[in-house]
């Protein structure tokens, strides 16, 4: 949990792959609005989008300028909720 993670530091690298995944800068955004609301003063959740074959070069543009500190590449299937994760990593190339 965001408190228990507080007591030990001061910033995290925050998943992006909830159900649904954080695949957009305002999702992000709120995603990290929910996290400050239970977190104390000077707590920095660092956010991450969920890469999807979708994915497009304006919106990791986007990601950047809002602080988005990295991106994460989920192969479908592969793990915990990346059912919607990159099936082709061609698919990427413009990104």
């Amino acid at each position: 949990t965001v408190p228990m993670a507080a007591r030990s530091f001061r910033r995290v690298i925050v998943m992006p792959n909830l159900v649904p995944p954080v695949t957009t800068v305002d999702a992000a955004m709120a995603y990290k609005e929910r996290i400050l609301a239970h977190a104390p003063r000077g707590f920095e959740p660092l956010m991450t989008l969920y890469l999807t074959d979708a994915t497009k070069p304006d919106e990791i543009a986007k990601a950047k300028a809002a602080g988005v500190v990295a991106c994460k590449l989920y192969p479908a299937g592969a793990t915990t909720n990346s059912e919607n994760g990159v099936t082709d990593v061609t698919k990427l190339g413009p990104v």
